[in-house]
């Protein structure tokens, strides 16, 4: 863990600014009360029944905050040149089109409901869901990255990673959390996806095989969520912004946690800035990328035994 905190206190050294961070924490405050106490997300965003509708409600659910964190840059730090760049504008307007129309994107689902039996349609047409919006997310970084970074990095963050230890050390600090979220009825009610979806029946396991596919779609998804974030905004805005990118990425990242259990879309923010400082110093996802997987599972395993606890 020795080199996480190292990148931690570099980050603290270079870039903490306690005002600029009590404004956007002020601003995430806000629409996390908007959210939670009068229904944003559920009943002005995912509740809009037209599809173009949807898609605008979700892009400035997650422009907003992304923009506005990175607007109040200049009130507090005194080069703040990446408003002349081009690209910083494109990916700025850009990177929340990506992530709205990958959270639509429903197009294949009339030619999956008309292949398969209805008695199978939650199963499959989650478990696949997970998979094509990863492919519709990741399709437009690669455009990106061969139009704009080519030349100067590797895919953004698929470069090797040396040492996986302290990953799996942070894993450890967040199983008792887990533990405890897994006692709270507003978790149970998200967590497992499996039982929520009805793609597994609870308690038991009948199809193991089902399982297993269910939860390794559910893992792509992560993939791309990681290679969005920590490497596409984060590895691309970095030789823009260099590290001011990171805390708007982390409010971008904490809005499309805006329909999860509020103590996960709070803990989102600040896990988004660590991922974010871990993606800059390592060029790579994969640490990112095993600490989110194994949050996931280690929350579906939770949402398991919390259930089957009520249950019993």
């Amino acid at each position: 863990m020795s080199s996480i905190f190292q990148y931690l206190k570099s980050f603290y050294q270079k870039e903490f600014n306690v005002f600029y961070l009590l404004m956007v924490l002020a601003m995430l405050a806000t629409l996390i009360y908007l959210n939670y106490w009068h229904g944003l997300e559920k009943f002005y965003v995912a509740g809009n029944s037209s599809w173009i509708g949807r898609t605008i409600a979700y892009y400035l659910l997650y422009f907003i905050p992304f923009c506005v964190a990175f607007f109040l840059q200049p009130l507090f730090y005194k080069e703040c040149t990446y408003f002349s760049s081009k690209w910083f504008w494109i990916i700025l307007f850009a990177a929340p089109l990506f992530f709205s129309f990958r959270v639509n994107f429903n197009f294949h689902q009339p030619l999956l409901l008309s292949v398969i039996p209805a008695s199978e349609k939650h199963f499959y047409l989650y478990s696949i869901n997970w998979v094509v919006r990863a492919i519709v997310l990741i399709l437009p970084i690669c455009f990106v990255w061969l139009l704009k970074d080519k030349n100067y990095q590797p895919l953004y963050g698929i470069a090797a990673l040396k040492n996986i230890q302290p990953y799996f050390s942070m894993l450890l600090i967040m199983l008792p959390l887990i533990a405890l979220a897994s006692t709270q009825k507003d978790f149970l009610a998200v967590y497992p996806k499996a039982r929520i979806l009805q793609a597994i029946p609870m308690p038991s396991l009948v199809d193991k095989w089902r399982y297993f596919f269910f939860e390794s779609c559910y893992a792509i998804d992560f993939v791309s969520i990681e290679f969005f974030f920590r490497g596409f905004l984060v590895l691309s805005l970095l030789n823009i912004c260099g590290t001011k990118c990171i805390i708007p990425v982390a409010c971008f990242y904490c809005s499309i946690h805006l329909g999860k259990p509020m103590g996960e879309a709070i803990s989102s923010f600040f896990g988004g800035i660590l991922l974010g400082i871990v993606s800059v110093n390592t060029g790579s996802i994969w640490g990112g990328l095993l600490v989110h997987v194994g949050i996931a599972w280690m929350m579906e395993l939770g949402g398991w035994l919390g259930n089957f606890r009520w249950k019993a």
